[in-house]
C-alpha cells in the first residue's frame, strides 16, 4: 500500500504531520505494510491534508484528512466519507497546464530516481549539448518574462550576463517571497526542488556562471530543509559539482537564510543582504547584471523563471510560447488567497480573464458575499473592481488597466471590506518595511498614513494631496517597495470612491 502525505508547510499547518503519524500508527496495528510518501502539494489548499492512495487506477484522493478519518482509509476506500475520487480527475487539476508544476505533488521531492521518470534532467543534458549562445537565445525565444513581478525577458537579462567580461559570474535565484498572498515559490521548493536546481545549473551554462545561491526568508523552514537535501542529493549524483553530467563544466550552488525583510525581495537589497550587509537598495545603474553580487555579473532571477526554464529546453521554445497570450507567453502559477472558496495554486496559460479566475476557479469568496474586489500582485498591486473582470491576465492588459500582475497572487475581498483601510494598510505597510534609502518611500508612506487618518476624519482638502503624494512616490523612489505602494491606494480611491466618503459625511 503505498499512501501520499504532503509535507507542504500549508498541508503541514493543517495537520498533515499528525495524518501521516495517524497512518503509520494505524498500519502498524493492523499489520498492514505501507510505504509513506511525504510529497509536495497538489495545490488545493481548502482540501489539505490532501491523501492519495495508489491504487490500480491511478491515485485517489482523500480530504481535508483528519486523523479520525484515518482508520477507513484501511477499508473500502470508495466508501471512505472523504473519497474524492481519482485525484488527476478533480476539476481542478484537470483545467491546469501543469508546466513547471508537472512533478509537484507527484513525486518523492527527493528522489532524484522519480525526478528523471518524470522528465527530470532532460532540460539540463540538452543544454549541455548547446552552446551558451544557443542555450540563451532558445529562452529569449520561448518568451519567459521575470515570473517575480517586474515581468524583464528573462533572455535578455542572461545574454547581458553572457556578453559582460569577467572572471566570475553568478546566479542569484530571489526564493524571498514577501508578497501576501503568494506561495508558489515555497510550495514549489518544497514539492519540487529538483526542478530549481536544474533550472540554475542551466542558467549557469548559459551565461558562464558556476557558482549560485538560492536566497531564501527563515520564515520557510521547510523550503530552506528541502532544498538544503536536494543540493546535497545533486551534488553526490554528480549533477552538481566541478563536472555536471560528466561534461567537464563546473556549476555548484547553496542555500542562504536572511530575516526575512520584504525589501530584501528587491534585487539589489537581495544581493547586499547576501554579501552580509544590511538590506538596502542601491542605485542603478550599474545594473546587477554586470555589477552584481560582490561587483560581479550576476544573474537574479525568481524560482519560478528559473524553474520554467528545464520545461523550455527539454520542450523547445516554440512548445512553451504556444501557450499564453500577446507577449505574455507561456503559463503563470496563480496563487489565490485571501477571502474565496477554493484557495490554492492554479498553473494556466496567461489569458484568462480575472472574472474566470475569481468566479469559476476560485469559486467567488468563501463567506458567500458578493465580490468587491481583487488585489493582484501582493501587498502592492491594484484594487480591480468587478467592473475590470473582463481584463485578462497578461502583463500588458494589467499594465493598461492601472496594476501589475506581480508575482501573480489574488487577495480575494467581499463587499465588507472598507477600501479606505486597505489604502492606509498599504501605506503603513510600506512605512514599516521601507530600508530607508529613498525620501519619497521613507517619509512619502508615513505622510501618507497621515493623510489617509485626515480623510478618514472628513477632510476632504486632503484628498488631492494623498493623489498627489502618490504621484511623488512613484516617480521618485529608487525601487518597487515606494515606486508600486500608490498602486493599491489609488486604485482604492479611484474605484471606491464611496469608502473615502463615508467618514466625513459622518463627520457634516
Amino acid at each position: 500500500m503505498r499512501v501520499y502525505v504532503p509535507l507542504d508547510a500549508a498541508a503541514k499547518a493543517l495537520g498533515a504531520d499528525e495524518v501521516a503519524a495517524a497512518i503509520q500508527a494505524e498500519a502498524a496495528r493492523r499489520g498492514v505494510e505501507i510505504t509513506l510518501v511525504r510529497n509536495g502539494s497538489r495545490g488545493m489548499v481548502w482540501l489539505e491534508p490532501l491523501v492519495e492512495v495508489a491504487t490500480d487506477l491511478g491515485r485517489m484522493a482523500f480530504g481535508p484528512m483528519t486523523t479520525a478519518d484515518v482508520a477507513a482509509l484501511f477499508e473500502d476506500l470508495k466508501a471512505h466519507p472523504k473519497a474524492l475520487g481519482l485525484t488527476e480527475e478533480l476539476p481542478w487539476m484537470l483545467r491546469q497546464t501543469r508546466l513547471t508544476f508537472a512533478r509537484c505533488g507527484v513525486i518523492d521531492p527527493l528522489s532524484l530516481d522519480e525526478y528523471e521518470l518524470h522528465h527530470g534532467l532532460k532540460g539540463l543534458k540538452r543544454a549541455l549539448s548547446l552552446s551558451d549562445a544557443d542555450i540563451v537565445a532558445e529562452v529569449r525565444e520561448s518568451g519567459l518574462r521575470g515570473r517575480g513581478g517586474a515581468g524583464f525577458p528573462t533572455g535578455i537579462k542572461w545574454e547581458t550576463v553572457r556578453t559582460a567580461k569577467a572572471d566570475q559570474k553568478y546566479i542569484v535565484c530571489n526564493a524571498d517571497e514577501g508578497d501576501s498572498a503568494t506561495f508558489a515559490d515555497r510550495m514549489l521548493m518544497e514539492g519540487d526542488p529538483f526542478t530549481l536546481i536544474e533550472g540554475m545549473a542551466i542558467a549557469g551554462l548559459a551565461v558562464g556562471a558556476t557558482k549560485g545561491y538560492i536566497y531564501t526568508r527563515s520564515e520557510y523552514p521547510d523550503a530552506v530543509s528541502q532544498m538544503t537535501r536536494a543540493i546535497q542529493i545533486a551534488r553526490a549524483a554528480g549533477v552538481l559539482g566541478p563536472s555536471v553530467l560528466g561534461s567537464g563544466r563546473a556549476f555548484d550552488m547553496e542555500v542562504r537564510v536572511g530575516a526575512g525583510a520584504y525589501v530584501c525581495g528587491e534585487e539589489t537589497s537581495l544581493l547586499n543582504s547576501l554579501e552580509g550587509k544590511r538590506g538596502t537598495v542601491r542605485a542603478k545603474p550599474p545594473l546587477p547584471a554586470l555589477q552584481g553580487f560582490l561587483g560581479k555579473p550576476t544573474v537574479v532571477n525568481n524560482v519560478i523563471s528559473l524553474a520554467s526554464v528545464p520545461v523550455i529546453l527539454d520542450r523547445g521554445a516554440a512548445f512553451y510560447k504556444n501557450f499564453g497570450m500577446g507577449r505574455s507567453q507561456g503559463t503563470m502559477a496563480l496563487q489565490l488567497a485571501g477571502n474565496v472558496k477554493f484557495g490554492g495554486l492554479f498553473e494556466t496559460a496567461f489569458g484568462l480573464t480575472l472574472g474566470e479566475i475569481v468566479d469559476d476557479i476560485g469559486g467567488g469568496t468563501a463567506t458567500g458575499r458578493p465580490v468587491k474586489a481583487v488585489q493582484v500582485g501582493g501587498p502592492l498591486g491594484a484594487w480591480f473592481p468587478r467592473a475590470l473582470f473582463d481584463t485578462p491576465f497578461t502583463y500588458e492588459d494589467f499594465a493598461t488597466r492601472g496594476g501589475l500582475i506581480g508575482h501573480a497572487g489574488l487577495t480575494v475581498a467581499d463587499d465588507s471590506v472598507d477600501m479606505l483601510k486597505m489604502a492606509r494598510f498599504a501605506l503603513e505597510f510600506c512605512a514599516i518595511e521601507s530600508c530607508g534609502k529613498c525620501t519619497p518611500c521613507r517619509l512619502g508612506a508615513v505622510r501618507g498614513v497621515e493623510t489617509v487618518d485626515r480623510i478618514a476624519r472628513g477632510d476632504a482638502a486632503a484628498i488631492p494631496l494623498l493623489t498627489d503624494l502618490c504621484d511623488t512616490m512613484k516617480a521618485g523612489s529608487l525601487c518597487a517597495l515606494g515606486g508600486f505602494t500608490p498602486y493599491p491606494v489609488m486604485s482604492a480611491l479611484t474605484h471606491f470612491p464611496d469608502d473615502f466618503a463615508v467618514m466625513r459625511e459622518a463627520a457634516e
